[in-house]
């Protein structure tokens, strides 16, 4: 059964009325210690990585910038680790320090054990590393997409869970629509989140994929490209150079509904040529003064 509350963060699932496991280590080799708690230190080989861990791609550059601190000042947060045998454990979160430790040659780290299930894990896995924002768009998709396939989660449900708009989560899922070979170009960094939107839905996304990248194409160009191939004439404006509210394309309402939810007050976009502007509507002078209050200026 899945649990509720991640949206709240980590602490959810490592609060201390989480289970802590005690630790028997094999002290013929390593000279510790019997019975241990849940936070200590381990050998890192007693460490190995999570499969299923939702990120394929570790920065380099700032993989050697962690490595040069945990030289200088150690692993300084722990590990978070589940026991799957004698002297074997899991990292659930954490593999950057664990990857780090051993680019610097330091032979144990602080780690924190847990009772975790394979869902837990899972979902751990997913909320560190979009709090950290290490994953690409592409990574977090097929997170989300796992989160429902094997949870049962809804849109809503996975929402929740990583505290993110549902509408966040339904553009992202949106991209694994797209050819293998473009969500790698997307995984890479090499097409940005627009872009990709962009090529959803489009004839041969593959082909203009690659001229994005071989011509260094903006998302307006690409829309531009796009349009032609449909045979579509370009948007063109109201009376006012705004667009209608029938005449909107999917980002722009999605945008919409993201900014909506984030106001807590209905949101509108309106493109007029390289600009535009942003309607916000609130119901009461309450819910003025809310929006001066988030928009860090004084209210009534």
């Amino acid at each position: 059964m899945v649990r509720k509350g991640l949206g709240k963060g980590l602490s959810a699932l490592l609060g201390d009325d989480r289970p802590v496991v005690d630790v028997v280590v094999d002290t013929s080799n390593t000279g510790m210690a019997g019975p241990a708690s849940g936070r200590r230190m381990l050998p890192i080989e007693f460490l190995e990585r999570n499969k299923e861990q939702p990120r394929h791609h570790f920065n380099q550059e700032h993989l050697d910038e962690l490595t040069s601190s945990v030289k200088e000042k150690g692993v300084l947060q722990p590990i978070l680790v589940r026991s799957i045998g004698i002297d074997k454990y899991q990292i659930v979160a954490g593999e950057r320090r664990w990857r780090a430790a051993q680019k610097a040659g330091i032979h144990e780290v602080p780690v924190v054990v847990r009772d975790l299930d394979d869902g837990e894990v899972l979902q751990v896995a997913i909320i560190e590393n979009i709090q950290r924002q290490d994953l690409s768009s592409v990574e977090e998709a097929v997170a989300f997409r796992r989160l429902m396939d094997e949870f049962g989660h809804t849109q809503e449900g996975v929402a929740e869970v990583v505290g993110k708009s549902r509408s966040h989560v339904a553009n992202l899922l949106r991209l694994l629509s797209l050819p293998q070979d473009v969500q790698q170009l997307v995984d890479e960094g090499k097409l940005s989140m627009g872009h990709a939107r962009a090529l959803i839905g489009a004839e041969n996304p593959s082909a203009i994929a690659k001229r994005i990248v071989a011509e260094g194409l903006s998302v307006r160009q690409v829309e531009e490209i796009i349009r032609g191939l449909k045979g579509r004439p370009k948007r063109q404006s109201t009376n006012k150079g705004s667009l209608s509210g029938n005449s909107k394309d999917a980002d722009t309402i999605a945008l919409e509904k993201d900014l909506t939810a984030a106001m807590g007050m209905k949101t509108s976009i309106s493109h007029e040529g390289q600009g535009g502007s942003v309607t916000i509507r609130y119901e009461d002078l309450e819910q003025l003064d809310e929006l001066c209050s988030k928009l860090g200026v004084c209210g009534f």
